[in-house]
């Protein structure tokens, strides 16, 4: 990757919910024990079984957290873009990874110390109240994914993927954050699947696909078709 300027730690650490309230002498401790790290696309953060030493939090690019199965499948369990943070259970659970990292693209990230982070519940109640308040909406969400592979269709789900991203009402063109194959895996498809649900929503002329780039052509008749 190409070198960047320093980041603004201090600055970064305001946009985490968890330190949002922090006085300016807490967020320069926290900063001592915070770093920032640059990775390219493909690299791995961290695998599974490894060690946890703390929480990332993604400034710029994507990641995802994925498993292989025996047989070399990859499940994508959640895919972690811009100004979203990650493995903060894990660090308190004392528990190896159960999921790799990877980069989808060129991504820079800063990574907080377990240490500065236990400190911090030690000495602040509400600290560890907030801590908690964004586990659970994590967990909520992770449960409302679940409820959607176990209640929903092949075509509910990518129907619903794509209203999520294009967020609009109106006529609209996304561009795809990832790769298929990635979003197959994120919405429980095989990515024949995937492909084969675009094309029967272009035949009924709702969506055009060029490559990455999916034109909306009726997002409140998509949302109605196939329910």
């Amino acid at each position: 990757m190409p070198p960047h300027a320093p980041l603004d730690i201090p600055t970064l650490l305001r946009r985490i919910p968890l330190f949002s309230e922090l006085s300016d002498t807490d967020i320069e401790r926290v900063s001592r024990y915070t770093r920032e790290r640059h990775v390219s696309r493909g690299e791995v953060l961290f695998q599974r079984g490894d060690q946890p030493h703390g929480f990332y939090f993604v400034v710029s690019g994507q990641v995802k957290l994925a498993f292989s199965s025996s047989q070399g499948t990859e499940k994508v369990v959640e895919i972690i873009g811009p100004m979203q943070s990650f493995g903060e259970a894990v660090m308190f659970m004392n528990h190896p990874y159960p999921v790799f990292s990877e980069a989808l693209s060129d991504t820079v990230l800063v990574h907080v110390s377990q240490a500065v982070v236990s400190e911090m519940i030690e000495q602040d109640a509400t600290f560890a109240s907030k801590l908690l308040a964004g586990l659970s909406i994590r967990l909520h969400g992770l449960i409302q994914d679940v409820e959607t592979y176990s209640l929903r269709s092949s075509m509910q789900r990518v129907i619903g993927y794509l209203l999520q991203v294009a967020d609009s009402d109106e006529p609209c063109e996304i561009s795809l954050p990832t790769s298929k194959q990635v979003i197959a895996s994120r919405l429980n498809l095989t990515p024949e699947t995937l492909s084969r649900i675009f094309h029967d929503l272009s035949e009924v002329g709702l969506i055009s696909v060029q490559g990455k780039r999916i034109t909306l052509h009726d997002p409140a008749r998509l949302s109605r078709y196939n329910t």
